[in-house]
């Protein structure tokens, strides 16, 4: 059974994931869909990146990862068709597989034709119903790419501009990659680069010594965890490290071995 995961900022309220379900179950009938997230902020590309950096390789080989977060749709904007590490990356061209491929490149790319694999009726503001998911359904359904479009070249996808953490003898720079539902704050600073008795500086804060989990610390303490991204993150136990510190993506990060 192919199986197709689904992360679009649609959300749930209007019907719109319904319609892409729907299209794709009619080209792919023996489908198994998984919704990976439908509640990414409307236009976050960013945050759908983070999203299916997560999730790619959780999946088997063969899967077919469907991403729509679209501020261009319509435009001028390619459609395209990436295969990397067996599965299968579909979606618009606007820099979204960026944190998934990293630095390497897909094995195959693809710029989807919408003469060749849209349905018959192309809306110009809904291309996730329209021409992504039918073209995920025929990948999904084992039909060739070579039929969907034509090949790209891979210097030639759109990337986002992600800060890199620097470390020397002094210091780790980072920021903070991602804010999740609950307010934690996940660094892009790796578990490696980070002593259990660390100084850690953000949002004019300073929080001393790396923990096991949130229930290391009090409920309403601020506490720094290696989150499940296997990244330095910052956390208030039962509450909102970004709104307790009035921080979001992109803010700087320091970390020093232990405290002077």
């Amino acid at each position: 059974m192919p199986i197709v995961t689904l992360i679009t900022d649609f959300g749930t309220a209007d019907g719109y994931v319904g319609e892409v379900k729907g299209a794709i179950l009619s080209a792919a009938p023996g489908a198994t869909l998984v919704d990976v997230a439908h509640d990414v902020t409307p236009g976050d590309v960013e945050a759908a990146a983070w999203v299916l950096s997560r999730v790619w390789n959780r999946y088997p080989e063969g899967t077919v990862h469907l991403v729509v977060v679209d501020l261009g749709v319509g435009g001028a904007r390619r459609a395209m068709l990436l295969q990397s590490g067996g599965r299968w990356f579909v979606g618009p061209d606007n820099g979204v597989v960026s944190r998934a491929l990293g630095e390497g490149m897909p094995d195959t790319a693809w710029a989807l034709d919408p003469d060749r694999c849209a349905s018959d009726t192309l809306s110009s503001t809904f291309h996730g119903r329209d021409l992504f998911a039918p073209a995920a359904a025929r990948v999904a359904a084992g039909e060739s790419p070579a039929a969907l479009g034509d090949p790209i070249e891979f210097e030639s996808i759109s990337r986002l501009e992600l800060s890199e953490p620097h470390r020397s003898r002094e210091c780790v720079r980072g920021q903070v990659a991602h804010v999740d539902r609950f307010g934690n704050l996940v660094t892009d600073i790796p578990a490696s680069w980070v002593s259990p008795t660390a100084l850690i500086e953000l949002g004019g804060t300073e929080i001393s010594g790396v923990r096991l989990s949130y229930t290391s610390v009090d409920p309403g303490q601020l506490v720094a965890v290696i989150g499940s991204a296997g990244t330095l993150e910052i956390s208030v136990r039962e509450g909102s490290a970004s709104e307790r510190l009035s921080v979001g993506r992109g803010e700087p990060v320091l970390v020093r071995p232990e405290r002077d």
